[in-house]
């Protein structure tokens, strides 16, 4: 955390003005963060599947894949077998080929558990299912993504994307999660529990999956780097970036907050 937006957030805390984190990460990936800045309210995890209370880690809000959409989930991906990374229990579980990659993944939960195939242990029990991500070739996921979207496009929500960071070039990536169910769902959440409403938020954010907050948020700033598609969905655009950082800072200083 770049000190500036330390500073701004301890700020923003003392003049009664609630600071909330939504991110793509599980609990366990967020919680130390948030406690850190002093961040103790709710917390929107998995981009918006899980909400929970930084003060007491007290569970707020649960939407995991039900049942029937998790079953056709589990036997297209048996079809097609990328390599698959199921967000469940706050746990991030994998199996042997996921090993190459953990390094990465773990950025998003601090608890990793490895199976013999996560993909057949989910596919066979009745563990709830928060999301997961999966990686491969290009034609493999593009191929899960069409049969997902065609057998169960109505109660999931999947996004293909390709990777670019060292190590991924040529891999393609998916994220599926429940339908319905966003940051921006979390942002509005989040805002009735402090009695606002959602055009009373200023949101931050930089990558595709904080687009659906952005066009929510009332007054929004993607930050310098984010893709121009994140900047569109935005109100306003950063000169911070993910180096530099003072993201939070020069957006509560431009939406008038400090």
């Amino acid at each position: 955390m770049h000190e500036r937006d330390r500073d701004a957030i301890a700020r923003l805390l003392k003049k009664g003005i609630p600071v909330a984190v939504c991110t793509g990460r599980m609990y366990s990936g967020t919680r130390d963060i948030a406690r850190a800045v002093g961040v103790v309210g709710p917390v929107g995890c998995v981009d918006g599947v899980h909400i929970v209370n930084a003060a007491d880690d007290r569970d707020l809000l649960l939407r995991t894949i039900e049942r029937p959409a998790a079953e056709t989930l589990f036997r297209v991906l048996t079809e097609h077998r990328p390599t698959t990374f199921v967000f469940s229990d706050d746990t991030l579980f994998h199996d042997e080929t996921g090993n190459p990659y953990l390094h990465y993944v773990q950025t998003w939960s601090r608890r990793a558990q490895r199976l013999v195939d996560a993909i057949a242990h989910f596919g066979s029990s009745t563990n709830p299912v928060a999301g997961l991500v999966s990686l491969g070739t290009e034609e493999q996921i593009q191929g899960t993504y069409a049969t997902l979207v065609a057998e169960a496009g109505e109660t999931l929500q999947c996004a293909t994307f390709s990777l670019r960071s060292p190590g991924f070039e040529g891999m393609w990536g998916m994220v599926v999660r429940a339908a319905g169910v966003s940051k921006a769902t979390a942002l509005e959440w989040m805002a009735a529990h402090y009695g606002i409403d959602a055009s009373e938020v200023v949101a931050v954010g930089d990558w595709l999956n904080d687009i659906p907050m952005l066009e929510r948020a009332g007054r929004s700033f993607a930050m310098a780097q984010a893709p121009e598609q994140v900047k569109a969905a935005a109100t306003d655009e950063l000169v911070a970036d993910a180096t530099t950082g003072g993201g939070i800072a020069e957006a509560a200083e431009r939406a008038g907050m400090l």
